[in-house]
């Protein structure tokens, strides 16, 4: 039998924060990451950096089978604010699920919790950004209830962007 927990990242505990790593750097090896391995000034520094930030949440998915206890996925979150709702929102920033786990239902896991962690915050709406080509995390995304965003149909979809500093 299979289960999942779901618990908060404590980055003052060595296990938690090395669950965490580990899942992020899978995730930036991958083909939705960078391609790369974490590096090691990043995966040194990274942990004091989050302990600092009280609006970025990060959760760990345990899947639990036959007594193992194993890390098997990860959401980070970054609460914003909505200046048209004059309430916050929270952002899925990364999700991750190993690639030894996925197809059990640890996204939707996740992202159950990050919806309900957003309900009790008062949040306003959950948002993300996805790659055109992820076809699976896009598909898991609008299966979970996420859609495109427009204010006005004449205007398009928002587009997300970047400029990096």
């Amino acid at each position: 039998m299979t289960d999942i927990t779901i618990q908060p990242v404590d980055f003052d505990d060595p296990a938690l924060t090395a669950d965490f790593l580990a899942l992020l750097d899978h995730y930036m090896r991958g083909p939705t990451g960078n391609g790369q391995p974490m590096p090691d000034d990043l995966r040194a520094r990274l942990p004091a950096e989050l302990r600092q930030r009280p609006t970025v949440l990060s959760f760990i998915a345990y899947r639990n089978e036959e007594g193992e206890k194993r890390a098997a996925g990860l959401i980070n979150c970054v609460e914003g604010f909505s200046t048209f709702a004059g309430k916050p929102l929270l952002n899925v920033h990364d999700i991750v699920v190993h690639e030894d786990c996925r197809r059990r239902g640890i996204a939707s896991a996740l992202l159950a919790h990050a919806e309900q962690v957003a309900r009790e915050r008062g949040c306003c709406k959950l948002t993300l950004e996805v790659l055109e080509g992820n076809t699976g995390a896009r598909q898991a995304y609008l299966d979970f209830g996420f859609q495109g965003y427009q204010l006005d149909p004449a205007m398009g979809q928002a587009q997300f962007m970047e400029k990096k500093l």
